[in-house]
């Protein structure tokens, strides 16, 4: 189809798309005003038990239509405010709740220092909202004082709603979500007491007196703490100590501010209270934990009880109230044994448990408005009385296949009981495992790190196919890893793997110390590809290996998870020495790592019954219309991919064609414009231009980065878009490469391809190393290589595959003579194959004798392009070498046509104008002039010169 009609196509189809998206808004919108008012309010609250100071709360108190009502105290999750859990807050006021948010202590527009939950400053502070709630007349009361109330939250806020719950009896309902039992063992996984008789339930791996510090996820979280604290707005004044507040009806036009008020701009904070300092809004206690830990990844016996005492776990045996416990599959932070350790505490104590685990977590998302809509249904059953509880024992959500919208497909999954409860899980699978003992070895500074996934945008990442294969990474030779056959049928893994693992030390560095591992399974496709799921580690510390090398046996547990392994893939465990988002010991050390005992995996299975819901009208209607865009999109998507896919059959043996190639940019910017020419097999082509010719905009569109505004491109009569199959057949190398000093150039380039998910066998190694001519050299250290050997394995890697088409940008770029010389031998190596290189370079003597053909750019355009000599040739002056330099001057400038001509040595230079060079040489002998040597006497760059401009060339 031409570009015309296509592009009418899709602003067609584009103009339907949005048509039908303009009606599902208007099908869903309810023009109705909303259920309910909103008050705005600062309650004043001691800062300390005893304290005559006092901390300010922003809150917001949502009033359904029909009062009184049972009530829903809404905190929110760390680094937010109330303003955070509008949405939520919304939903339930609709449902018929009296719904009260607030900022906590530290964070939005309230007052006082973060101290992360602590039962005498943010527990205190939600046990004085019931205090106000109880005092409001729109709320539903089971006696003086005691509101009908439950809470709900996430993260933080979930986590306020069991310290509450374990510490103020009024309260009824929970429903936390993705939230933590022990702080301790959510950030520093597998601390334990030395008596290590307490209730907490085995976080994964495997326990020691220390943890492993979660430094990126620590960091992440102290630093939404650092900043000052927010003023409120200019005028206000601070209340009385023990004044009650007042509040303003939300008339929809603006919030008003009644009562009690907050800082003004300027003003001093009362002392004790955040807004500066390197403790930002934090209290000192917690400020010292954080450093504390972040020093040595080891916290101390003070951090510890700190640490315990704002943790659920000092309180989860005094929790008897229903509760709902949701908890994400997709969480680094708080994984699901957090969940676990919650439900049997609270089981033990006497509660009524129900647990949800769904695709979402710190890594992937809140819960969606379904799961919204199962919450709220909880509170409502538990706190009216009405319906049937719509929590089971047990569920679970699984992620299947990536939907044509590139959203996953769900399914939830009813089971009878939940298997946290039990003394056994329900159902477990052994999965035998192959490979013997190996040697992983911990790099100085543990750099390079593995890299297991990137906290808290995990799930985004995992959905990008281009994104996946660079946040899983095991360095070679920091992991051993060991593999099972692949699986006859599906397996759903639902909890958490168990491996033993001996450890033994394997350096001298590792005796008598801790070890540091890394443990994680990943699913393995038939293609090789890995994928970890929850991108989800257990860290291993195994105190004071033993100092004659003898081997320990320790039982690792790995992170739950929810995993369908299909048939056909195959489990590989992973056993690794460092990790990006944990801190590392950083001295070198080397370990001996095999399986002990039954070389098996053990992964536990949950059957249940699939589950469905009912399908009302109004979700038909969204159903179908999301159906009518999404086969739009896909219409869109076969043209695309038509074209991609489409072969011209002329050009299937030539590398390259562009064809008037033009990219403008917004502003009236035109980068290339009409750009033309081709490349056969065989040649080495020099891109060349001043700066500003277009040609790094050329090389991008040619490697699908960018999208030309005009004209097309195609390799091997294919048409080159972004994401296109041909691209898999060009090879390319930009200035930079980031190799891994301490390793060497073989294990750099085994990385790098390891990266691209493509079978080993595919990669050409000895190939490309054959004509990049490295020799021995390759399996030495980076380090230790020169400028030359680094840019010769720079070309390697660029070769691996041995693709058609080699683009490189200025790959001779800092070499001395010597390398040059040994650069251009390389380029020419591959192109003796068959194969093509295109190289932009702005070393004109060096293209001169490494191309063979050359394409001048100026401006945007093409100014010249053909074989390198000629071009050489085209400006008519030519150099003789002949007997009698004398007599030859004298015949040339007695022959018609010929400009000028002069001795300059043994040899004669003459401006032949438009004469042929042949027609010269014939003059010279017929006048009895012997010649020796008849060529062009200009060289590329005079040429270079010449058609694009004194004073533009490439500096």
């Amino acid at each position: 189809m031409p570009r015309g009609r296509r592009g009418r196509w899709l602003a067609l189809l584009s103009a339907v798309a949005v048509l039908v998206a303009g009606v599902l808004v208007w099908v869903g919108t309810d023009d109705r005003p909303p259920g309910y008012t909103t008050r705005e309010a600062v309650v004043d609250v001691a800062a300390a038990p005893g304290s005559d100071e006092r901390v300010h709360l922003d809150t917001t108190l949502y009033v359904p239509e029909r009062t009184p009502a049972p009530a829903v105290l809404l905190p929110h999750g760390f680094g937010g405010d109330k303003n955070s859990v509008t949405r939520e807050a919304t939903e339930l006021a609709e449902r018929g709740f009296v719904v009260l948010t607030y900022s906590a202590r530290g964070f939005g527009r309230s007052t006082g220092q973060i101290a992360l939950n602590d039962p005498d400053h943010e527990i205190a502070d939600a046990s004085r909202l019931l205090d106000y709630l109880a005092d409001r007349p729109e709320v539903l009361l089971d006696a003086d004082g005691d509101p009908r109330v439950g809470v709900t939250g996430a993260s933080y806020g979930g986590a306020v709603a069991l310290l509450l719950a374990g510490t103020d009896d009024r309260v009824d309902a929970i429903a936390p979500v993705m939230t933590y039992n022990d702080l301790e063992q959510a950030l520093l996984p597998n601390a334990a007491t030395s008596e290590e008789v307490d209730d907490r339930t085995p976080a994964p791996g495997a326990f020691s007196a220390d943890g492993v510090f979660k430094q990126a996820w620590a960091g992440t979280l102290f630093s939404a703490g650092l900043g000052p604290a927010l003023p409120a707005a200019p005028g206000a004044e601070a209340p009385e100590p023990g004044d009650e507040p007042e509040e303003s009806e939300d008339t929809g036009v603006s919030p008003g501010t009644g009562g009690a008020s907050l800082p003004v701009p300027g003003q001093r904070l009362p002392d004790g209270e955040a807004g500066s300092g390197s403790c930002g809004r934090f209290t000192e206690q917690v400020c010292a934990a954080y450093t504390d830990v972040a020093t040595d990844g080891v916290a101390e016996e003070e951090t510890r009880a700190l640490l315990r005492r704002v943790s659920p776990v000092s309180v989860t045996d005094r929790i008897t109230v229903p509760t709902l416990l949701v908890q994400g599959t997709a969480d680094t932070l708080f994984g699901l044994d957090q969940a676990d350790a919650n439900a049997r505490q609270i089981t033990e104590a006497g509660g009524d448990v129900s647990v949800i685990w769904y695709t979402g977590g710190h890594d992937g998302g809140v819960p969606g408005p379904q799961l919204r809509g199962t919450i709220a249904d909880f509170l409502h059953h538990h706190l009216t009385g009405e319906g049937e509880d719509p929590a089971v024992p047990f569920a679970y959500e699984v992620q299947g296949a990536l939907r044509t919208n590139g959203s996953p497909s769900v399914r939830a999954v009813e089971a009878a009981a939940y298997p946290g409860l039990a003394s056994e899980p329900t159902e477990r699978r052994r999965i035998a495992l192959a490979g013997g003992e190996q040697v992983a070895r911990r790099p100085p500074g543990a750099t390079p790190a593995g890299i297991s996934g990137l906290p808290g945008l995990n799930r985004v990442v995992a959905n990008s196919s281009r994104l996946s294969g660079l946040f899983t990474i095991d360095p070679p030779g920091q992991a051993a890893t060991f593999v099972s056959r692949p699986m006859d049928s599906q397996v759903l893994v639902t909890g958490a793997p168990t491996v033993k693992l001996n450890v033994a030390a394997a350096s001298e560095e590792a005796r008598g110390r801790d070890a540091v591992l890394f443990v994680k399974l990943y699913d393995v496709s038939p293609n090789g590809s890995r994928t970890l799921p929850g991108n989800a580690v257990a860290p291993v510390r195994i105190p004071s290996l033993p100092d004659d090398g003898s081997p320990v046996e320790v039982t690792v547990t790995l992170p739950g998870v929810v995993r369908p392994v299909e048939a056909g893939h195959s489990l590989q465990l992973v056993v690794a020495t460092t990790d990006q988002a944990y801190a590392t010991p950083t001295e070198p050390a080397a370990y001996r790592i095999s399986l002990a005992g039954d070389p098996a995996v053990s992964v536990p299975l949950v059957p249940g019954t699939t589950v469905t819901s009912g399908w009302p009208v109004a979700q038909l209607l969204g159903i179908g219309g999301v159906l009518v865009v999404v086969a739009l999109v896909a219409v869109v998507a076969a043209l695309r991919r038509r074209r991609s896919h489409q072969v011209d059959p002329d050009l299937v043996d030539t590398p390259l064609v562009i064809r008037n190639l033009t990219k403008s940019y917004p502003g009236g910017l035109t980068a290339v414009k009409g750009l033309s020419f081709r490349v056969e097999r065989g040649q080495v082509l020099g891109l060349l231009g001043p700066n500003g010719a277009g040609k790094t905009t050329t090389l991008r569109m040619l490697m699908g980065l960018i999208r030309p505004t005009e004209g097309d491109i195609t390799v091997f009569g294919r048409p080159v878009s972004p994401g296109a199959p041909v691209l898999s057949r060009i090879g390319s190398f930009v200035e930079g490469s980031g190799f891994l000093p301490h390793l060497s150039g073989a294990a750099n380039l085994e990385l790098y391809w390891a990266a691209t998910g493509r079978p080993a066998e595919q990669a050409h190694f000895e190939e490309a190393l054959e004509i990049a001519g490295l020799g021995d050299a390759v399996h030495r250290k980076v380090r230790t290589y020169s400028q030359g050997m680094r840019q010769r394995l720079a070309i390697a890697q660029a070769m691996l595959g041995l693709p058609d088409l080699l683009v490189l940008d200025e790959p001779t770029n800092g070499l001395d003579p010597p390398q040059i010389h040994q650069m251009r031998e390389v380029l020419r190596r591959y192109a003796a194959t068959g194969r093509t290189v295109l190289v932009s370079s702005h070393l004109l003597a060096e293209v001169e004798q490494t191309c063979t053909h050359v394409v001048v750019m100026h401006r945007g355009t093409l100014v010249a392009s053909g074989k390198v000599s000629d071009i050489v040739s085209a400006g008519g002056e030519a150099t003789f070498r002949v007997d009698d330099p004398e007599a030859a001057v004298k015949v040339l400038r007695a022959t018609d046509g010929v400009v000028t001509a002069r001795v300059d040595g043994d040899v004669v230079h003459a401006d032949l104008d438009d004469m042929p060079r042949s027609a010269a040489v014939a003059a010279l002998v017929r006048a009895g002039v012997a010649v020796e040597q008849a060529g062009p006497r200009r060289r590329l760059e005079d040429a270079f010169l010449q058609l694009v401009g004194e004073g533009e060339q490439e500096r």
